[in-house]
């Protein structure tokens, strides 16, 4: 059997899927920062939350990816990277930079965390520090991914 079109199906149900996340990636942050402001824990605040809702959202995705149909025979891999795997990943594109903007604007005007300067307003050595531990969950999650389809075929 030599499907692509099961294939691009999949990848667009799991496009799909990537972007419902969005709001529940809000809400979910939302939540964290709450509950730390209401337990006087914002030290660090930002960098923790982005950290937990991004690392649900790539074992959900994982979890998600794992319940779809592949044709894994119409598949090739180049230099170990599965096609599928570049694919899927492929959907995240854009896909921090826009969660990132979202929360640093949540923290900028956020009048609870106006008294903490470096929660209120991450600057930039903040924010590589934060985007350096999102590269590691990244990188795992391709890592993940890319094992997944290797090992089906």
């Amino acid at each position: 059997m030599n499907d692509p079109a099961l294939n691009a199906a999949s990848i667009g149900e799991f496009s799909r899927f990537i972007s419902e996340q969005k709001a529940g990636m809000k809400k979910q942050y939302d939540h964290l920062l709450a509950h730390d402001l209401s337990h006087q824990q914002w030290d660090g605040c930002f960098q923790r939350n982005v950290l937990i809702v991004l690392e649900k959202t790539y074992q959900d995705a994982l979890t998600h990816l794992k319940t779809l149909p592949f044709d894994h025979s119409a598949s090739a891999v180049n230099q170990g990277l599965s096609d599928l795997a570049k694919a899927v990943l492929a959907k995240f594109d854009g896909f921090i930079d826009e969660f990132l903007l979202l929360v640093v604007d949540k923290h900028r005007t956020s009048c609870a965390l106006s008294n903490f300067p470096d929660e209120h307003k991450p600057d930039q050595v903040y924010l590589s520090a934060v985007r350096s531990d999102i590269a590691l969950l990244w990188r795992n999650f391709a890592l993940d991914v890319n094992a997944y389809f290797l090992e089906c075929r």
